[in-house]
């Protein structure tokens, strides 16, 4: 029976080892943690736990989700029990553990396990991990490793002239828990992305003022509370004074970086094949299938997207390839792919940093993971709800997640409140 080796037990590699057994293998998860979830599970501890592993989770108090419930599913098990479209983070926990104990998926997990290095060696794969509690550290060799660690546990942080002389306090979104840290600062907030439109709105209701630094291309028709401005990039910093593009100068006591995170994959040798090139991971066939080494694939690398509905999707469509039921082009004809890809993406305005960006992209993506695996679609349903749920989240931050929807058919949903 051949063997794969599945890096995380999160929303990705939960869906990635049910497809892995249903299609015959043997499988190994590895979880550094003592509990599935991945990026779900909250906890108060920042920076290194107490086996001196990084902090991955980037939960906060209160979160609740910024897409329906209805979207974040898998497609042949959804989030059930709940009225509301919007539901708390523990909601999508709960959500995972009833999947896992529905396929029993945690026989397979190898939990409290830090993956140390994975490597080709003699066609197949060694992986070196170590057993957190005990200290131990074995070697073991597998036929497939699917990567299913997450993109949400590295920081990024912008490159910003001047900032080594910043005298205040500077905290990434990762390590936010609460706005408690906030009471009656001044803080500059950098990025408008999900996270950063949502903490602002948190961060306003403590302190003295925000200002919501961004670059895109419309402001934002949500109405912040009164204590919160909008202005352009920063240009540079000079001690607590922060120089913006547009000439204009403000203090700041605290700069509160929600420029989201870096996929990073620490634990792979340099001869896997796969490097990261400003945010962009190359070279993946499909944003999905090693090139290099196509027994290595990546389950949840696109972003604005139906995850857990896009993670099936891409888990199934490595199946058909590793199962022999498809074959994969060469690998002349998988970079030629991809290189056709990123130039259509690059024509339009995507720079580097957003490879694998997809939004309105999505279906297109969908269609084309499908299509070439000859596999069942994601329901356009899905895509079409996604999208609304995110144009809405942008105009009516306030009151957004008072939407409830529910699912007509294939095609269609209605909104019910």
């Amino acid at each position: 029976m051949k063997r794969i080796a599945v890096v995380g037990a999160g929303t990705a590699g939960l869906c990635a080892a049910r497809r892995a057994l249903e299609n015959g293998y043997s499988v190994t998860i590895y979880e550094q943690n003592n509990e599935i979830g991945g990026t779900w599970v909250y906890t108060d501890q920042v920076g290194t736990n107490e086996y001196g592993i990084e902090v991955h989770s980037s939960m906060y108090q209160g979160l609740r989700t910024n897409l329906p419930k209805e979207v974040m599913g898998y497609p042949d098990f959804q989030i059930d029990g709940y009225d509301e479209s919007y539901v708390p983070s523990k909601a999508i926990e709960n959500f995972l553990g009833a999947f896992c104990a529905k396929y029993q998926l945690e026989k397979y997990i190898r939990f409290l396990h830090y993956v140390i290095r994975i490597m080709p060696k003699d066609n197949r794969w060694e992986v070196v991990v170590k057993n957190l509690k005990t200290g131990s550290v074995d070697f073991e060799m597998f036929d497939y490793v699917m990567i299913c660690n997450g993109h949400y546990h590295t920081p990024l942080y912008p490159t910003i002239k001047g900032l080594e002389t910043y005298q205040g306090q500077q905290i990434h979104s990762h390590d936010y828990k609460n706005a408690e840290r906030f009471r009656d600062q001044s803080v500059l907030i950098i990025g408008a992305g999900p996270s950063g439109m949502d903490l602002c709105h948190e961060i306003s209701k403590v302190a003295e003022r925000v200002t919501l630094s961004h670059h895109m291309p419309e402001t934002p028709k949500t109405q912040f509370r009164p204590n919160v401005n909008q202005k352009p990039d920063v240009a540079y910093t000079k001690g607590s004074t922060v120089v913006f593009t547009n000439g204009e100068e403000e203090k700041y006591t605290i700069i509160f970086y929600c420029t989201g995170y870096k996929y990073a994959f620490p634990f792979l040798s340099t001869n896997c094949g796969i490097y990261v090139d400003d945010n962009w991971v190359r070279p993946l066939y499909k944003h999905c299938i090693n090139i290099e080494y196509p027994t290595m694939s990546f389950i949840g690398i696109p972003y604005y997207v139906c995850a857990a509905q896009m993670m099936d999707l891409q888990s199934r469509f490595t199946m058909e390839f590793w199962k022999g039921r498809k074959e994969l082009p060469s690998r002349e004809e998988m970079l030629q792919d991809t290189e056709q890809e990123m130039e259509r993406r690059f024509a339009k305005g995507y720079k580097k940093r957003q490879a694998h960006m997809m939004g309105e992209e999505q279906i297109h993506y969908y269609n084309d993971l499908a299509k070439t695996a000859a596999i069942e679609n994601i329901k356009p349903v899905m895509t079409y709800l996604h999208n609304e749920s995110s144009r809405r989240f942008l105009d009516d931050l306030l009151h957004f997640r008072e939407d409830v929807f529910r699912i007509v058919d294939n095609e269609s949903f209605v909104k019910i409140n």
